[in-house]
């Protein structure tokens, strides 16, 4: 499916949008269509269905799955050697059920004891399949081992580096979640949400006829029904937000809106203790264990009981591992603290209405009061549900949800949507949706000028420079055309502009844009204005570029001084200024210093950005720099290897700074093994 044909996509044939997927291992290729009917029937349940008949293959498609995805394995056993990848595969955690098809029943019974993922082994494919539709219609109702995000937000991350990623994890899941909130939507997105869900169960007769039943039957008033039934709308919803999957997620947006306002309607009007059973790795519970005191949040909607016998029935099925653990959230609720937070006991509105089920809305924070290991295997979490008005971290939002609204009188649209997505590091998709948004607008729209700064941003973060030069120039014209050539809107173009033509070298046409956009902002704000600060931090660019490192080093402290009366200790602003002074002292050879500045903006960039951000990147390459010329290549190594694996989630192949890490990479490894 395409928002248009050109920009925007979401292709269902080649990824799976649910968290389960089954894969069904069939050596013999005369056997195979005697199973069509099992196989269609097996996707009314789960709608990927892999099928492989070299089991090498198979094993190598399991473990390129990530592990926050649910596998279901069928064998059909012909020759015995199907059966050697159980063992191989059996500890990896995406594995969630295996059954085996086989002539020798009570043989394979035996060995398979050892291996609790193996549910059956028989020879009758009938008992396999009721089995599998049982146990999905049970993980939809009791939800102990579905996938779940949480993120973590520390008040004292940049003295902890094991928080590293997770404060800007945090924010930007609650500014997406924020966002898709407050963006209208509109008719048609019910629509596109309904075109590409008949492309994605094409040939699944049973999730057809549902879509078919909600495209005519839907209304917002049984949102919270639709949602608890066991169908498409659960399951690609929740993967959705779970791996933010932007494309669904702008879809979805009137539904999230509609279980919203049923919550708020149905709101519980007095303090609650609700419980949740889930199935946590080591590793997340140990990122818990090391955050009391701390906010969380979760990226989905929260289903819990009013009964802990009910929410401990569900984790009864399951036995602790050496990689797993059964985990009960136990949460208090109190709508008095938190009255922007809707949460409701949905139990007249469910799918389900006999369940004691709570729906707490997406988004969530809460504070983690405490861990405990009780007499029965289980661990206990205890959270306090926060306002997210009062927590922490609401300052470092605002400031973020104000500068992409700045353009656009603090209305939260497609515009600033672009903006969110730009500055999370989703290049990609924010580009195909200012491309949306221009494909919408009339040519003498307010928001034209505004969509192309957007697009020249993004091909500049990107490394394609020529084309960010073009879309600049041409919001740099639309905005004298409409505002007149003094006009403060016209600065950003003028300093993004000049940013480019410092790192195409030609320095003139650097410093003339520079100038413009100085003698603007001098003359309407004074001296200490932000724009000023970054006058002078394009012109301290230019002087590096040329080697005049003195000079270069006067203009980025100037800038730092402006910024630090002007912006939060956590604004990110502060961290590209201490990221430039970094590279003057790295040149000048003054290593210790440029280190100091490095990582200061690190520190501030942790904070509010995700781990694999691009402007992290960059300074962590450039400490890289810095250990290479010290002589300390592992160091070096290190630092350039975890560099490169971000950027090549978020910038282009030819991005300048790939090619550099890559060379750097070559030379590095040549030189320690000489």
């Amino acid at each position: 499916m395409s928002f248009d044909k050109q920009h925007n996509y979401i292709s269902p044939q080649n990824n799976n949008l649910e968290t389960f997927s089954l894969i069904w291992l069939e050596t013999s290729l005369n056997e195979k269509k005697k199973y069509i009917d099992i196989q269609q029937r097996l996707r009314a349940s789960i709608n990927c269905l892999k099928i492989f008949q070299d089991s090498d293959e198979c094993e190598n498609y399991i473990r390129s799955i990530s592990k926050d995805n649910r596998i279901i394995l069928i064998i059909n056993d012909q020759s015995g050697e199907e059966l050697l990848v159980v063992p191989r595969i059996h500890q990896l955690r995406q594995v969630f059920s295996i059954y085996i098809y086989c002539t020798c029943e009570e043989r394979n019974q035996q060995w398979t004891k050892t291996f609790p993922k193996v549910k059956n082994v028989g020879t009758q494919f009938d008992t396999f399949v009721n089995e599998i539709e049982s146990n999905q219609m049970r993980s939809i109702r009791n939800k102990v081992d579905e996938p779940f995000q949480i993120n973590i937000f520390k008040m004292n991350s940049c003295q902890d580096l094991s928080t590293t990623g997770l404060n800007g994890q945090f924010v930007y899941s609650h500014l997406l979640i924020d966002c898709l909130l407050r963006m209208e939507s509109n008719p048609n997105d019910k629509k596109e949400l309904i075109d590409v869900c008949k492309k994605y169960y094409d040939g699944n007769v049973s999730q057809l006829n549902i879509l078919n039943e909600f495209e005519h039957n839907y209304s917002p008033d049984n949102a919270i029904w639709w949602y608890t039934r066991e169908s498409f709308l659960f399951r690609l919803l929740n993967k959705a937000l779970r791996v933010q999957n932007i494309d669904l997620l702008f879809l979805f947006r009137f539904f999230i809106l509609d279980i919203r306002q049923q919550l708020v309607q149905y709101q519980c009007l007095s303090s609650m203790h609700i419980y949740r059973g889930q199935l946590m790795s080591n590793e997340e519970l140990q990122i818990l264990k090391n955050s009391i005191g701390q906010l969380v949040s979760m990226n989905s909607f929260l289903s819990a009981s009013t009964n802990r016998d009910v929410a401990l029935f569900y984790l009864s099925d399951f036995i602790p591992t050496d990689d797993l653990q059964k985990v009960l959230l136990d949460i208090d609720a109190d709508p008095l603290l938190v009255d922007n937070i809707p949460f409701a006991n949905i139990m007249p509105h469910s799918y389900f209405p006999s369940e004691e089920e709570v729906l707490i809305m997406l988004g969530s924070i809460f504070r983690l009061i405490d861990i405990y290991y009780d007499e029965n295997q289980v661990y206990n979490v205890r959270l306090t549900l926060c306002s997210n008005n009062d927590s922490s971290v609401q300052t470092i939002i605002e400031n973020i949800r104000e500068e992409s609204e700045k353009n656009n009188k603090g209305m939260t649209n497609l515009l600033s949507f672009g903006s969110v997505l730009r500055t999370m590091g989703k290049f990609c998709e924010a580009k195909r949706y200012y491309h949306r948004l221009l494909n919408e607008l009339s040519y003498d729209h307010e928001y034209i000028a505004d969509c192309y700064y957007g697009l020249g941003k993004v091909a500049n973060e990107q490394g394609d420079y020529d084309s960010g030069l073009r879309w600049h120039h041409e919001s740099l014209e639309t905005k004298i055309r409409t505002l007149g050539p003094n006009d403060p809107r016209l600065v950003d173009s003028y300093l993004n502009m000049g940013g480019i033509y410092s790192r195409k070298n030609e320095y003139k046409l650097a410093l003339e844009s520079c100038n413009k956009a100085f003698n603007i902002i001098k003359q309407i704000f004074g001296e200490n204005h932000p724009s000023i600060g970054e006058c002078f931090n394009n012109i301290g660019v230019v002087y590096e570029i040329e080697k005049k490192y003195t000079e270069a080093l006067k203009y980025h402290q100037k800038a730092l001084v402006i910024f630090e009366k002007c912006f939060s200790t956590n604004h990110r602003t502060l961290g590209f200024s201490h990221n430039n002074i970094g590279d003057v002292y790295r040149n000048l050879d003054q290593y210790d210093l440029a280190l100091d500045h490095y990582n200061l903006s690190i520190e501030i960039f942790r904070r509010i950005y995700p781990s694999g951000h691009s402007y992290i990147a960059e300074s962590l390459s450039s400490i890289g720099l810095i250990y290479e010329k010290k002589g300390e290549l592992k160091q070096a190594l290190s630092y350039f290897e975890e560099a490169i694996t971000m950027d090549s989630d978020t910038v282009l192949p030819t991005h300048p700074r790939i090619i550099f890490l890559k060379n750097s990479i070559e030379r590095i490894l040549k030189q320690i093994n000489e």
